[in-house]
């Protein structure tokens, strides 16, 4: 250190730093929820914005759409029968009822409560636009594009991506796997488009959906099949859901009436049979209470990841763990179904699985990213752990930008991946008896720098990890033992 020059008499105190600087982990589980919002402030442009509940989304980003649904009330042979049918907004002449279980058009609202069930946390809300039209590639693809300034988010989720046609939703993931492998500090957790159907593809359409997601970037992220029967609600208004009954007498009917006052089957708002028809207005409000929205799974593994990185750390596989307000997956995925999905010898792709099974409920039982047939990237977490030290040792170490180029700067660098490395061998992150086992740092002329290196002012630094992978598969070998 530079000797400093005293020209009065007197007692000086000088500190000496003799410690190396220290690395933090960054924050591995940030989700960036891609999506239609009910309020939008800036017409054709991306807004971003970070949450910490649901409450806080609501209050800047509004709800989900009202359900454009109408009753049907009937009587049919003495039977008093309800129906609840389907409409697009504009013409209730649809017939098509409801089933219990449904999809909404826009699903971001409901992604992001299911996300809080199931443990999530922090996480960054991109706005594309309003939930009115038609969900379109380009305005998903530019959120994308804008979320790249942004560096905190740590894992991308685009629920409404299964919305678009099958050449648009290729694009749009492929999209995402790029936009992670270039800024190398984040993971997309994307849904099989199609898998809200009640039975697993054949074959050759399991192969078809695996061609959508391309070939490159595969380590980058993991895709999850299928959808799930959820406890949520759709949102409704009395004010929105009409009532067409062929037996409505009183106020409600008359005041919908034509001018003749006789109109064979009125339509009413359900609010105004409140106090007129008070029976009838409880009957419906259940049947509205008991539909369930179908949602595909990326926001609810979104927050297992969250929680378990909390719980546990960023190297414990998100899987075997059980999924919050879940009724059931769409489609009960049998061993020999599950296989098809989860080890691809053709395109080397695996889709994770979401399984219930007897006493434990729905789980999440697959830990493969999309490179499943990659021995270095095959595991979720293995990646994401990658993705941890990486961006931790890459932020920690921009002090030595522009110092010296020796041996000091070599050691400083050194001891505090060295020191930071030892913590995560402690934690249970890195396999081996002891630390020289689990990981090696190696920087220095000769080691990993040439006087070439030197004279073009790089400072080349070898890190080796030896990472905990899941045990996948658990063999037990039974035999029979004669007796001694």
């Amino acid at each position: 250190m530079p000797v400093s020059t005293y020209a009065t008499p007197g007692v000086y105190v000088e500190e000496i730093n003799t410690l190396p600087p220290s690395i933090t982990d960054i924050a591995t589980a940030i989700p960036a929820f891609i999506g239609y919002t009910e309020k939008h402030q800036l017409a054709g442009e991306v807004e971003v914005d970070e949450i910490s509940s649901l409450r806080e989304f609501e209050e800047r980003f509004g709800r989900a759409p009202v359900a454009q649904w109408k009753v049907r009330h009937e009587v049919v042979n003495d039977e008093d029968i309800l129906t609840l049918i389907e409409r697009d907004g504009s013409s209730t002449n649809n017939s098509k009822p409801v089933e219990r279980f449904s999809q909404p058009k826009f699903l971001l609202w409901y992604a992001i409560n299911h996300y809080y069930r199931n443990g999530g946390g922090r996480c960054y809300v991109v706005s594309v636009g309003k939930t009115k039209g038609d969900i379109s590639k380009d305005h998903l693809v530019k959120g994308l594009q804008i979320l790249a300034a942004y560096d905190e988010p740590t894992l991308i989720v685009l629920p409404e991506v299964t919305k678009l046609s099958p050449a648009d939703y290729g694009e749009v993931c492929q999209a995402a796997l790029m936009h992670a492998a270039e800024l190398q500090d984040r993971f997309v957790i994307l849904d099989l488009l199609g898998s809200a159907t009640t039975a697993a593809p054949n074959s050759q359409k399991l192969l078809e959906l695996r061609g959508l997601l391309g070939n490159q970037d595969l380590d980058r992220g993991a895709a999850y099949f299928p959808y799930l029967n959820t406890t949520l609600s759709h949102i409704t208004g009395d004010e929105e859901i009409t009532v067409e009954s062929r037996g409505l007498v009183g106020a409600a009917a008359a005041s919908n009436a034509g001018s003749s006052g006789v109109q064979p089957s009125p339509e009413v708002t359900l609010k105004s049979l409140q106090d007129t028809h008070t029976s009838l207005f409880n009957r419906i409000k259940k049947i509205l209470n008991d539909q369930r929205v179908i949602l595909p799974p990326s926001a609810a593994v979104a927050g297992v990841y969250t929680s378990m990185d909390r719980e546990r750390g960023v190297w414990k596989a998100p899987a075997n763990t059980s999924l919050q307000s879940v009724v059931s997956p769409v489609i009960q995925l049998t061993d020999e179904q599950q296989a098809a999905f989860n080890v691809d010898a053709t395109t080397g792709k695996s889709i994770n699985a979401i399984r219930s099974f007897t006493g434990k409920g729905t789980l999440v039982w697959g830990a493969r990213t999309l490179a499943g047939n990659d021995n270095e990237w095959r595991y979720i977490s293995v990646r994401r752990l990658f993705i941890s030290v990486e961006e931790s040792i890459k932020k920690a170490t921009s002090f030595a930008v522009f110092e010296a180029n020796d041996i000091s700067t070599w050691l400083k660098v050194k001891g505090m991946i060295d020191s930071y490395l030892y913590n995560l061998w402690s934690r249970g992150a890195l396999q081996g008896s002891s630390p020289e086992d689990a990981y090696v740092v190696n920087v220095g002329l000769g080691k990993t720098m040439s006087p070439d290196d030197i004279l073009n002012g790089r400072l080349i630094v070898e890190v080796g990890l030896a990472v905990v992978r899941p045990a996948e598969f658990i063999i037990l070998r039974f035999s029979h033992k004669l007796a001694q």
